[in-house]
């Protein structure tokens, strides 16, 4: 018996682009309805593509995460925004996230005049609209937006309270092509355990060090042993590029990097659902943000000068 167009699988990437700090990485874990990417105050925190995978009835959603869009200054930084274009211009279709409390800034100036070669449909999303009172100017923002440029679909979200998010996952799995689906049904990232543990890690460094600490610091797993009781023993080892920056996440008598490792192994667990034996190392690598092989572990593309 043939199937019917309603359940029928649908299978589409989304990408949500839009300015640091815009809500992207929140509202990727919303969707889904699970941890798959980190979340810090700090900006910038996404670096590569993050896929998180969403289902809706017959579709899977894979949404992907993109840093967020800014002038770049530094070879990181230029990767960075390069990776969030490339993950634009490969999806199905793309969200602009604007954050409502800032509303329609540079930054979002220049990502709309970028936007308009972007061929894919275009949907808007109003993030953190649980923190705008005056509900009129969210709805100012939102036609101004739509005179500016052509969407497809209004949301106006709220990660924090939930608000939304289901209006918008349901349309995304109306909308996405007709297709078989890209992963089983019960994954919610591509991204590999190794990779996801670290990045556990760096959010816990990032939250706990995001004023001390230069956000070119990085973490690596650098070893994953499954023991005979089931539990892993991992080891990573975080990455910054001056001795003085070392004694910072190590701390007094070890105390940060011990608050640090706490945090992520708990949250590690929850992910591998089983016991982890967490064991931190810092170390000095200098310059690391010209170093190529950086930049591939972290699935970014080098930037020449």
């Amino acid at each position: 018996m043939p199937e019917t167009a309603s359940t029928a699988p649908r299978c589409g990437f989304v990408a949500l682009i839009g300015a640091p700090n815009a809500g992207k990485s929140t509202l990727v874990n919303a969707l889904v309805g699970a941890k798959v990417a980190i979340v810090t105050h700090k900006v910038q925190t996404t670096r590569a593509l993050v896929r998180g995978i969403a289902m809706e009835g017959a579709a899977q959603i894979v949404l992907i995460d993109t840093p967020g869009i800014f002038a770049p200054r530094r070879r990181l930084d230029r990767a960075m925004v390069t990776t969030a274009w490339s993950g634009a211009a490969d999806a199905d279709l793309v969200c602009l996230l604007v954050d409502a409390r800032r509303g329609l800034d540079p930054e979002i100036e220049a990502i709309l005049e970028k936007l308009a070669a972007v061929s894919q449909p275009r949907v808007l999303v109003l993030t953190k609209v649980d923190a705008v009172t005056e509900k009129p100017k969210l709805l100012e923002l939102a036609a101004e937006l739509n005179r500016r440029m052509t969407f497809e679909a209004t949301f106006m979200v709220s990660a924090a309270t939930g608000s939304g998010i289901d209006e918008m996952r349901s349309w995304l799995a109306q909308r996405v092509p007709e297709g078989p689906w890209h992963y089983p049904e019960d994954q919610v990232s591509d991204a590999p355990l190794r990779s996801l543990a670290a990045e556990i890690t760096r959010e816990k460094l990032t939250l706990r060090l995001h004023e001390e600490l230069p956000y070119q610091s990085t973490v690596e797993t650098t070893s994953w042993q499954t023991r005979p009781d089931g539990s892993a023993r991992i080891e990573q080892t975080i990455f910054v590029e001056r001795e003085s920056q070392r004694k910072i996440v190590l701390g007094k008598g070890g105390e940060t990097i011990k608050a640090i490792s706490m945090a992520a192994r708990k949250e590690i667990e929850e992910a591998v659902e089983a016991k982890v034996h967490l064991f931190l190392f810092v170390k000095v690598r200098e310059n690391w943000s010209d170093d190529p092989e950086r930049y591939r572990e972290m699935g970014l593309e080098f930037p020449r000068e």
